[in-house]
């Protein structure tokens, strides 16, 4: 038979008419790329130090494109050197010094350095340094300027898109695992399983979200880790819903009935004969529930309660420098703000593509 004529899989077809949806690609390749960045932000951020947290408070809110010199003064104790998956993920502490100057003079022993006076006054301010603990001068430019405590903006709008990232795949992970347990429970066992199943899922629902996350992490105290568990433990009521709808559909099918017949046992015939042909709904949801979880994250961290300073998020980012919005630094809470915008946009115009690309009926 000709390989041309020959009838392609499911999963081919479904991926030929996602790439027929120009958004959906396009919002695939935004979100490929920004976990890209997220994921090697160490090896391409101008500050690699760990959470991007070099403090130069002299360079506190300087516009974007700030151009500086500083001097580059190596440290009495250097830091432990560190490996490459060691930088990937933590950073690299700085084994220097940076001091930012107007301008220095050089003499035979020592360099006078006039310090940099960010408000050009009349008063100036002088330091002198032994030539021998100066290994340099080294002139950076900030491209989106710095924030309140002098640190590279850029930095830590790359470096926040990790937790965003890392909060919507491991809340959807854990999520899925529970939303399918449940829901596979109640649609294949029925009777007072399932009416079991059916009021947890209601009482759950019934619950407004963010205020459930909020007590969970309450409960659980603040930090990383919690957020976690937290926005997972209130996503999976959804995909229980669509799990257990989809089981009721197909659980009298002929391939389930023969299952049954051979003598498997449930949790084989669950696993290998249900789950596998009810995943196109349960994919659809989880990259809906992917942007729900930025959003929750962004949510915790700009109340307080989510991920705690020095570690960039973006919603904590928006809480430092919103009352810079009337002010003449606005850009600082307003990137932040479009950088969460455009990665929900873009898992949900992905959902959208999906939903369509696995539709049968298209």
């Amino acid at each position: 038979m000709n390989g041309k004529n020959r009838a392609q899989s499911p999963s081919a077809l479904a991926w030929q008419r996602f790439r027929k949806n120009r958004l959906g690609m396009a919002a695939l390749g935004l979100i490929l790329v920004e976990a890209l960045l997220a994921l090697f932000a160490y090896y391409i951020i101008p500050d690699p130090t760990p959470h991007a947290n070099r403090q130069l408070l002299e360079l506190s809110t300087r516009k974007p494109g700030f151009e500086v010199d500083m001097l580059v003064m190596p440290k009495e104790v250097p830091p432990e050197p560190v490996g490459f998956f060691e930088r990937l993920i933590h950073g690299r502490p700085d084994d220097c010094t940076y001091l930012p100057f107007d301008s220095i003079q050089v003499f035979e022993d020592h360099t006078l350095v006039y310090l940099f006076n960010p408000e050009h006054s009349g008063s100036v301010r002088v330091q002198e340094i032994p030539n021998s603990e100066i290994a340099g001068v080294k002139h950076q430019k900030f491209l989106l300027g710095t924030d309140q405590f002098g640190r590279d903006f850029l930095s830590r709008l790359v470096l926040g898109s990790r937790i965003s990232l890392i909060v919507g795949f491991i809340a959807v992970a854990l999520s899925l695992a529970i939303g399918i347990f449940i829901g596979s429970l109640g649609g294949f066992f029925r009777g007072k399983v399932d009416d079991f199943m059916v009021w947890l899922i209601n009482v759950v629902w019934s619950i407004p979200t963010l205020l459930l996350v909020i007590a969970i992490t309450f409960a659980l105290g603040k930090g990383i880790g919690q957020v976690f568990i937290a926005v997972g433990l209130t996503m999976w009521v959804e995909v229980a819903r669509i799990v257990r709808g989809q089981i009721f559909s197909v659980r009298e099918m002929t391939y389930v009935e023969a299952g049954k017949a051979l003598g498997f046992k449930d949790i084989r015939v669950i696993l290998r004969h249900i789950l596998p042909n009810i995943l196109n709904p349960i994919i659809v949801v989880s990259a809906s529930n992917f942007a729900s979880a930025i959003l929750l994250e962004a949510g915790l961290s700009f109340l307080g309660i989510g991920v705690q300073p020095p570690m960039p998020s973006w919603g904590s980012m928006i809480k430092e420098n919103y009352a810079f919005i009337i002010l003449d630094a606005a850009y600082l809470a307003i990137l932040p703000g479009i950088a969460i915008m455009l990665l929900v946009l873009a898992f949900m115009l992905v959902g959208n593509a999906l939903r369509t690309a696995l539709d049968n009926k298209a």
